[in-house]
């Protein structure tokens, strides 16, 4: 069996991808490029490592089996240049990071305060849904994950960084706004807009009210809190969503925030990768910025008559 690095590459991004064309596009080759390394890779095996059933391609029994030690061979490399940079003192590498995109309005702070502390870091940012955060985790292709609880299911290391409260939205002239500890059953009569069931918002407060023996009536489900923000600020219903994507709206008046009993609902971000994973130098460093300075870089949302949060003792 004769391969090349490169071809195992060029095998482990389409097989990412299940798709050629967007495998190009990551390796900056052309499409031609890419299926010529795949080919000449069959041919040194002797075996098929795809086969295409209409428009999509998926793994063959060996295609899965080489994804798999493509896959480890790539984490090896990985380990290893990260146990050679770190020889060397190097301050400079690249960060492969995912962000639950409710984090995305503080991560890309904190990331723009580390560059310009690192002036030669390169990262890398996928900003989106928890099933896609938990794929990640799962298929271990980032450095690290920041994201809402973390699953029980999988082994990881997991570090809490920061307060992340969900906090109850109303338009401005809402009629509860201005009551002080709204009961949890006046909110039965409120049609509430929501995240899809993957959303760890929408777990978070599914739970909550389940706790505490409350049925909510659901008017709408949307895929991202700004659909949800501009929906509560239209008149639609109420919505909860984490505090740390409401600077704007609070400060503009545009928002508000309810004092209902039990909130806001507490919870953490935390900052998650595989268990047993070593971090490259950059990684590592990231990591522990995050861990130091994120509470005093991302501030709370301005008006603290608005946040919904305790006044300050």
């Amino acid at each position: 069996m004769h391969l090349t690095l490169r071809q195992l590459q060029v095998f482990e991004a389409v097989a990412r991808h299940r798709s050629y064309t967007r495998a190009a596009r990551e390796l900056h080759l052309t499409q031609p490029a890419v299926s010529m390394q795949i080919k000449q890779l069959e041919e040194s095996l002797d075996l098929p490592l795809f086969e295409q059933i209409g428009k999509r391609i998926y793994l063959t029994q060996a295609g899965r089996e080489m994804d798999h030690y493509a896959r480890g061979i790539a984490r090896q490399l990985a380990d290893a240049e990260a146990v050679l940079e770190d020889l060397k003192g190097l301050k400079r590498g690249h960060l492969a990071l995912a962000v639950a995109s409710t984090a995305n309005y503080f991560a890309t702070r904190l990331l723009a305060n580390f560059c310009n502390r690192y002036e030669d870091v390169t990262f890398s940012l996928d900003v989106t849904n928890r099933e896609r955060l938990l794929g990640h985790l799962e298929q271990n292709d980032t450095d690290l994950v920041i994201m809402g609880h973390p699953p029980e299911r999988l082994p990881l290391a997991a570090e809490a960084f920061m307060e992340n409260p969900l906090v109850l939205i109303a338009p401005p002239d809402h009629p509860l706004v201005g009551r002080r500890c709204i009961p949890l059953a006046r909110l039965r009569q409120e049609r509430f807009l929501v995240r899809e069931r993957a959303s760890g918002t929408r777990s978070a407060m599914e739970r909550f009210f389940t706790e505490r023996g409350v049925t909510l009536a659901s008017g709408m489900e949307m895929n991202s809190n700004e659909a949800i923000k501009q929906a509560v600020q239209a008149g639609l219903g109420l919505g909860i969503v984490s505090l740390h994507t409401l600077a704007l709206e609070l400060h503009s008046g545009v928002l508000t925030t309810l004092d209902a009993k039990g909130f806001p609902i507490l919870r953490h971000w935390y900052l998650v990768h595989r268990q047993g994973k070593r971090l490259s130098p950059m990684a590592a460093t990231f990591r522990r910025f995050v861990l130091d300075e994120a509470r005093r870089l991302v501030e709370p949302a301005p008006g603290p008559n608005r946040t919904g949060l305790p006044p300050p003792q």
